[in-house]
């Protein structure tokens, strides 16, 4: 059990490490595919390629995510065994994603430059990802203590994303982008976060003493049959895999592009709308993000997750109704408040998810410690982007079959075309702004309806699908873990 002085000290040198990896995070899993259809001009051979290559290589690294866990678990190094893979994976990380987003090249050379570049920064991340919340449950096993670092990161890890999004669509499209285009601008902006990601990371480096309880373990070897086994032995930790997958992919599928392209579609390309959009549904989570500890102290999971199914459902008919309803032309201003404003909720709600499940995740290291005597700890918390990265290789899938059932990539290739055009100079940014306007005007209703269509109804049934899996499959509630971490340190302490 860590002292209170220790624990101060982590509550904020821990979490104040993931501010730049998620700005490079959300890079990636929310614009990269906008930034190819925007700055490309793709032929739907090559959309599918870039397409398959994201899908391949995010479950090429969730199949990637447990070996690291057991890498990780037999680190051993005077600074531990995660913080070698942290620095490791960030600098790395930060090459790769500087590279991805200032190469010159185009059509199939492009395609095959991104393949290369999208499974090394699949690598490269997952080095850092899972080492640095693999250190959770290092911290402390003490639940309100882990509610507590659990919590404060994922406010971190908010803020890090609240600025992405704040940043990244209006400095990208419309009036205000950087030199211009959408090519310069999002290769500025790679460089930016290529060097915030480390400089961040390094508060959690040399600021965070985790519990090194596994220094006088042998260390175990690099085993698929010891990933398979910590996996599938632990009954609870495949319930709440499986919830938690589910709910990934449904709360992934606005920002894997399908909501970018609805708001440019229907409101106009000016990327302060997808800002304020993105922004306002993160920033509600904040209540949740500071206020959770507080929250689990009065209400317990299961309950909780029944007032977070209501928000987010009532969200979703928010967003739909408003779409459906109300004319762009006649109220855009009233549409698109309601639309925003459903999207925090439905957000608030599968952000209240998300971070239950997180726990729920890590309560398996003391449940597997219970059950089969080993805690394993980077091999649990590898499921974690395990399942993330598996979901974003679905919702992947389901943003490219929208685009080419709802017609965007017709829109998407002419936008790439100035875009490119305002990039060489050959012509002006108002012309640019101008053109993509006529562009877009010829967009249907039928068209701007699809995409609500894919981003609302999908991501509520799998909400409810993960809500009913989770209530009656999972039994690690707060009074059954308590009972176990009791009888493990009556163990531990004979």
């Amino acid at each position: 059990m860590e002292d209170k002085k220790t624990m101060k000290r982590n509550l904020w040198m821990f979490p104040l490490g993931t501010v730049g990896r998620d700005m490079v995070y959300n890079l990636i899993n929310s614009y990269l595919l906008t930034f190819v259809m925007l700055t490309r001009h793709l032929d739907p051979a090559q959309l599918a390629a870039i397409t398959g290559i994201m899908i391949a290589a995010r479950i090429f690294d969730a199949l990637n995510d447990p070996l690291m866990g057991n890498i990780i678990e037999r680190t051993r190094t005077k600074w531990g065994k995660f913080k070698p893979w942290l620095v490791i994976g960030i600098l790395s990380t930060s090459v790769v994603i500087y590279l991805t987003f200032n190469v010159k090249l185009d059509g199939w050379p492009f395609v095959a430059f991104f393949g290369l570049m999208y499974f090394l920064y699949s690598i490269t991340y997952t080095m850092h990802d899972i080492s640095y919340w693999g250190m959770v449950p290092a911290l402390s096993s003490d639940p309100d203590a882990r509610n507590a670092y659990t919590s404060r990161a994922n406010l971190f890890a908010g803020i890090g994303g609240t600025l992405a999004v704040a940043l990244i669509p209006m400095l990208t499209a419309g009036s205000n982008a950087i030199g211009g285009s959408a090519v310069t601008a999002y290769g500025i902006i790679a460089l930016a976060f290529a060097i915030l990601a480390p400089a961040f990371l390094c508060f959690t480096i040399f600021g965070v003493k985790e519990q090194r309880t596994y220094s006088n373990e042998p260390v175990p070897p690099v085993s698929f049959k010891k990933i398979w086994n910590s996996i599938v032995k632990n009954d609870q930790l495949l319930w709440i895999a499986l919830a938690f997958i589910i709910q990934q992919i449904g709360n992934g599928i606005i920002l894997s592009g399908i909501g970018s392209m609805y708001i440019y579609f229907d409101f106009g390309y000016e990327g302060g709308y997808f800002t304020l959009f993105q922004m306002l549904g993160m920033i509600v989570t904040a209540f949740l993000m500071i206020f959770y500890p507080l929250i689990s102290k009065k209400i317990n999971r299961k309950p909780l997750m029944n007032i977070l199914m209501i928000i987010s459902t009532t969200g979703y008919a928010i967003m739909l109704l408003a779409g459906i309803l109300l004319p762009t032309a006649s109220a855009p201003i009233v549409k698109f408040a309601l639309i925003t404003f459903g999207y925090m909720l439905a957000n608030f709600g599968q952000y209240g998810f998300y971070l239950i499940m997180m726990i729920s995740i890590m309560n398996t290291v003391e449940y597997n410690e219970y059950k089969n005597g080993t805690r394993d700890e980077g091999i649990i918390s590898s499921l974690r982007p395990f399942i993330t990265k598996l979901a974003s290789a679905i919702y992947a899938a389901i943003a490219t079959g929208t685009f080419l059932v709802c017609g965007v990539i017709n829109y998407t290739n002419e936008i790439s075309d100035l875009e490119r055009a305002a990039s060489a100079g050959t012509i002006t940014e108002a012309d640019k702004i101008a053109q993509i306007g006529t562009v877009l005007s010829n967009v249907t209703h039928s068209e701007t309806l699809g995409l609500l269509l894919f981003m609302t109804i999908p991501s509520a049934i799998l909400m409810f699908v993960s809500f009913l899996i989770y209530k009656k499959n999972y039994k690690l509630d707060e009074a059954e873990y308590s009972r176990i971490c009791g009888e493990l340190e009556q163990r531990n302490a004979k």
